[in-house]
């Protein structure tokens, strides 16, 4: 039993490390490649998982294989458009000006419904209002609406004084100071020590999460402070 958790274990590092190697990318939007790799580690990783009688270098080798197929496949795609093509296919453009492209769904095995609902998912609810629409190698589909369907944005309306928003700085997570965060605010220690005193906070592990957002405004919850 302590043999066949070892083996596991071992199995789940080393897809997790495979998934990593691949990229980020690898987590979310899976390319058709990408996809062929994910399905063959995980099963090749079942089979030692599931008999203490097989060697687990008959699972690790395979999965190393494919890693070091799949990197060099990504960076021979970088610099090849013909490979790029072969592995991931290109976008295709199904409605154009609020016409619908038929031979090119046809083409792509993409009924009628299935790109009402992709437009209805991307908030177009009238195909006249689509100015492009594109079906990534991904298989998501990218909406472009006309002028007239488009939000409203802030340039139309031309106001002044917008708040900025950017991504706030965490400065504090679960009673940890995250320096890298405080830098990147631009802000020190010294700052941080003003702050809390003018909450009378004695000390860092008090605080469950502090954020600075871009108009410098400090946001901070002390740990129990939401009550059901």
């Amino acid at each position: 039993m302590l043999i066949l958790v070892v083996r596991t274990l071992i199995l789940y590092g080393m897809v997790i490390a495979a998934m990593r190697i691949m990229g980020k990318r690898q987590l979310g939007e899976l390319q058709p490649s990408e996809l062929v790799v994910a399905i063959m580690i995980s099963d090749l990783a079942s089979v030692p998982m599931q008999s203490i009688d097989i060697p687990l270098l008959s699972g690790i080798i395979p999965v190393l294989t494919l890693i070091v197929a799949e990197v060099m496949m990504s960076y021979l795609s970088l610099k090849s458009k013909n490979i790029r093509k072969f592995l991931s296919g290109e976008p295709s453009i199904v409605v154009y000006d609020g016409c619908i492209n038929e031979a090119e769904l046809k083409k792509l095995r993409f009924n009628i419904n299935d790109l009402l609902e992709e437009l209805r998912l991307n908030g177009c609810h009238d195909i006249s209002d689509v100015a492009v629409a594109v079906l990534e190698t991904s298989g998501k589909l990218s909406v472009i609406p006309k002028d007239k369907a488009r939000p409203v944005t802030v340039e139309d309306l031309q106001l002044e004084n917008i708040r900025h928003d950017g991504l706030p700085c965490v400065i504090v997570s679960d009673g940890t100071l995250n320096e890298g965060e405080l830098t990147r605010a631009k802000k020190d220690h010294i700052w941080l020590t003003k702050e809390l005193k003018k909450r009378n906070i004695k000390d860092v592990k008090e605080i469950f999460v502090a954020s600075l957002d871009a108009e410098d405004e400090l946001f901070i919850q002390l740990k129990g402070e939401w009550r059901k």
